[in-house]
Order: C-alpha cells, then structure tokens, then sequence
C-alpha cells in the first residue's frame, strides 16, 4: 500500500505503507475517492502540520470509500457499506495533524461510529459526489454565520471550492442576489452556472462601483458605501479585508473564512461608523448530516464543483493542478472507484 506524507517544506511523497492493526473500536476502510483541498497545501507549503522533527504529516480529508473490516465493538457498520468520513471527529483529526491520512489505500478510522465519523452514503450518490462532503460541509458553516435569508444581498469573495459551495448553498436557500468574484474566468463561469447573479474579476473593474450597481449605494456616516448586507472571504486576499469595510453599509456583516497565516492591518476606524459585524467561520461543528442529506437532490451541481479527476498513482500531478487558478476541485479516485 501507498501512502501520501509530507516530508519537509514543499516536501511530499508517495511512500510505502504498512496498515496499523485495527481495534475492537475501528473500522477499516478501502479508499474510492478523496479531494483535494487548499489546507493540503498549505501544510505542504509550511512543512506539514505537528509534524515531530525527522517524522511526517500524512495528509487528506476528503474522504469516501467503503467498509472493509469492523471491529468487534463497533455497531451499525457493516462490511461493503459505503461511507463518507468525518474527519473532524476522529480522535487522530485525520489528514490534519493526526497519525492517519485519507490519501491510502485502506484508511483506519478509529473509535468509529456510524452517524458520527462514519456517514452513510445515500443510494444513487457515487464516490467522487460523496467526498464532496467534507468542502461542502465547511462552505455550509460558512453560510450559516452568514446568518442571511432570502432577499439579502450577498457578495462571496473567491471561487474555489469553498467559494463555489457557498454560492452552491446560497442560492440552493433562496438568496438568488449573489455576486461572486475571482481572478480566474473559468470558476467565475462555474459560479454564474451555479446561479450567481454576477460574477466580477476583480483585476479587470473597480469592484466598489461594479458592486454598488447591481446592489444599490446608500451613505453611510458621510461616506459612500454599497447595498450588500454579507460578504464572505474565501479568497485569502490581504485586500479583501479592506475593500470590504471601505465599501460595507451600516450594520452589515462580514464572515472570513479563509485561513490568514501573517498578521494584517485593518481599517478600524472606517469600521467604527458603520458598526458592521466581522466574524469568522472554521469547519463544519454539525453541518456534514445536512450536507449528506442534500446529496442526492443536488449531486449534478456537486459533481459540476470537481474540475479533475486523477488516479492514486498520479496525486503529485493532482497537487500541482490544484494549485492552479484554472482548477475547481481535483478528486483522487482509487481502485476501484
């Protein structure tokens, strides 16, 4: 067996791999698919993550396979079922730190439990769908600090995965007033399929003016300031932060949900006249039931979020592709699949 482990800073390989004897508690799972995601790359760019000196960080969480072996004390799974894992709730945080990556051929989960670590795979629903879950479960949390409803206007920075399962979601909840912005054409054409209402670039337009036109401008403590009631950040960029509060109106809100690893400057004091409301937004505490739930009423615009489809042997060549602003979401398949 192979497993995917990031070595040094920009350091990761393919190595071999012996499966840990499994527990009365564990499940043993035989891989089918698992994505590739933005936080993969930064532990690989930063040198893995509670990494010990000399050791590795395994890595991926984006994980569906089926059941190859349950141990004694564990109820409600049974071999050949087909699952989704919730890394989150795995003792090891699997593919974050842990000793277990989601990048092998045959997963240990352990202190398994089914509707908690181990999800249920709805009929019809296939592989690469399902490990959509994990991403779309983050760009639910998202939504839902959000705290909007229909009729609310609404602007996503950034069209990753992340960026387009918001939009995914937004507009599956109503909220059609949508604008979605991103430097790379083809996800902002991913977004407008998904039901954007507009779609900017913003190196090409001035985005406070190009904003204020789809969604009105009204003044706010004598200053200019667009119609949006929430932003979101899922882009990551260091002037997002304040493009949006020098264009946010009274009492709007902001959500980041991108991962900043430097310290930034803030507007503060633009911030105070219009008591706009930024909080953050990090995993998924309970929204991974719903997603699972949505699948199979949504999984034609959730397969339309996986650019990429790559076998095991060539996730290297996956992790430069998505590192690239033309991707969407790139899914390893593995035997089987």
């Amino acid at each position: 067996m192979k497993v995917l482990n990031i070595h040094e800073v920009n350091d990761v390989r393919l190595d071999d791999y012996v499966l840990p004897d499994a527990g009365p508690k564990d499940v043993v799972v035989k891989m089918k698919a698992c994505g590739i995601c933005g936080s993969d790359l930064s532990y690989i760019k930063y040198g893995g993550i509670m990494r010990q000196p000399g050791g590795v960080t395994p890595i991926g969480h984006e994980g569906a396979g089926e059941v190859l072996r349950v141990g004694s004390d564990v109820s409600g799974v049974s071999v050949g079922d087909p699952v989704i894992i919730n890394p989150m709730m795995t003792p090891s945080n699997i593919g974050s730190g842990g000793t277990e990556g989601a990048f092998v051929d045959e997963l240990l989960v352990r202190e398994a439990e089914r509707g908690t670590n181990l999800l249920p795979i709805p009929e019809g629903v296939p592989y690469d769908v399902a490990a959509m879950c994990e991403p779309l479960a983050v760009a639910m949390h998202g939504v839902n600090r959000m705290e909007v409803k229909p009729g609310d206007k609404v602007v996503v920075f950034g069209c990753g995965p992340i960026g387009l399962g918001m939009v995914l979601w937004l507009v599956d909840r109503g909220i059609t007033d949508v604008i979605a912005l991103d430097l790379a054409q083809e996800r902002l054409d991913r977004a407008e399929a998904l039901g954007a209402r507009a779609v900017l670039n913003p190196a090409e337009v001035d985005i406070k003016e190009e904003i204020g036109k789809l969604h009105g401008t009204e003044m706010c403590m004598h200053k200019p300031a667009v119609g949006t009631d929430a932003f979101i950040d899922a882009a990551g960029s260091p002037r997002v932060i304040t493009d949006v509060i020098n264009m946010a109106k009274y009492h709007s809100r902001f959500v980041i949900t991108a991962a900043y690893m430097q310290p930034l400057e803030v507007p503060f004091g633009t911030m105070l006249t219009s008591e706009m409301t930024i909080t953050t937004a990090v995993g998924y505490p309970t929204e991974m039931p719903e997603v699972v739930a949505a699948m199979p009423r949504l999984k034609d615009k959730i397969q339309s979020l996986i650019s990429h489809h790559l076998p095991f042997d060539k996730v290297l060549d996956g992790l430069k592709i998505a590192g690239t602003p033309e991707s969407a979401k790139v899914m390893i398949e593995f035997e089987g699949a």
